[in-house]
């Protein structure tokens, strides 16, 4: 025998030998992961809540404030950034990861519900440009919006009307999904190419209901286009309606309402909640919505508390 052969043959007994024992630890069955720590992120609107001017609460203080009450992460609100800068964009991604916090959500505003074909591209583009900019900060998940009709007086008018709003005289329901979906597919070729994950979000207009978020993402069917649930934007049958949001979700978004809700309060079961997200193996992160008139300072802290212990 070659002395070549011979070293092969030596060689794959040894590999044998070393490899042989651990086949039955596996064939039997390794002890299960533990189970991963819940993460916990804090929306920057939580600090400001468009109370007073937006400089009054930048960014960076917000971030700063997350870092000191002990949360993982912060989603950025676009509406509050100072600038699209992409110095100030790397000056955001600096500042937070050395505060150890991750970027891990970015809440944009748009709508594509309009008959003007015009109108839609505008905001398909605006997304488009969105989603690059979620790119730059390196965040890995957009929250994306269905829009509504119009036909409110105001914010404030459609929260008195449980964000129920007519359709547009002359036009149906059933042509704004269409809008919206094929407005979104638009935008996914971007969010590919970004590694951006879209959540289109249960946010008023077409994604009042679940059904309605299920219909478009269903409708699209793209890895990339999945849901952000948010927990207090369902005011009938909301943990009925969560459940059905909870296989697809990317992103929860949780309200807390100390001292009470700026448009209403809803008294959320997180522990209920909890258990909606672990029975579909939800692993991604809790971002902290607080939409109360107590002060961010005291409240912020505790609902990071009750989020904590619902979750544990």
């Amino acid at each position: 025998m070659s002395s070549r052969r011979q070293f092969l043959q030596t060689a794959a007994l040894a590999g044998a030998a070393v490899v042989a024992p651990i086949a039955p630890a596996v064939s039997a069955g390794l002890a299960s992961p533990a189970p991963r720590r819940t993460r916990f992120g804090v929306s920057t609107y939580s600090f400001w809540r468009f109370n007073g001017p937006k400089e009054d609460t930048p960014i960076e203080s917000c971030i700063d404030q997350a870092a000191e009450m002990g949360f993982d992460g912060v989603e950025l609100l676009l509406m509050q950034m100072a600038s699209e800068d992409n110095g100030y964009l790397q000056n955001i991604k600096r500042r937070a990861f050395t505060h150890g916090l991750d970027l891990m959500g970015f809440s944009t505003h748009q709508g594509f519900v309009y008959p003007d074909a015009a109108k839609r591209q505008e905001e398909i583009d605006k997304t488009i440009h969105q989603i690059e900019l979620a790119y730059k900060l390196g965040i890995p998940t957009m929250r994306l919006n269905t829009g509504r009709w119009g036909t409110s007086a105001s914010f404030d008018a459609l929260m008195a009307n449980r964000g129920i709003e007519p359709v547009l005289e002359g036009y149906t329901e059933e042509q704004g999904f269409g809008w919206v979906i094929d407005a979104i597919e638009k935008c996914l070729p971007t969010a590919e190419a970004c590694g951006v994950l879209i959540g289109l979000e249960n946010h008023w207009g077409l994604g009042r209901t679940a059904e309605g978020v299920m219909r478009i993402v269903e409708a699209i069917d793209s890895p990339w286009l999945q849901v952000t649930m948010d927990t207090g934007n369902f005011l009938e049958d909301p943990y009925d309606q969560l459940e059905q949001l909870a296989p697809r979700t990317v992103l929860v978004q949780a309200k807390t309402y100390y001292g009470g809700g700026k448009w209403y309060t809803l008294e959320l079961d997180y522990p209920r909640i909890a258990g909606i997200l672990k029975k579909h193996a939800y692993n991604g992160y809790i971002s902290l919505e607080f939409e109360g008139n107590e002060d961010a300072a005291t409240a912020i802290p505790k609902s990071l508390e009750l989020l904590r212990s619902a979750f544990a």
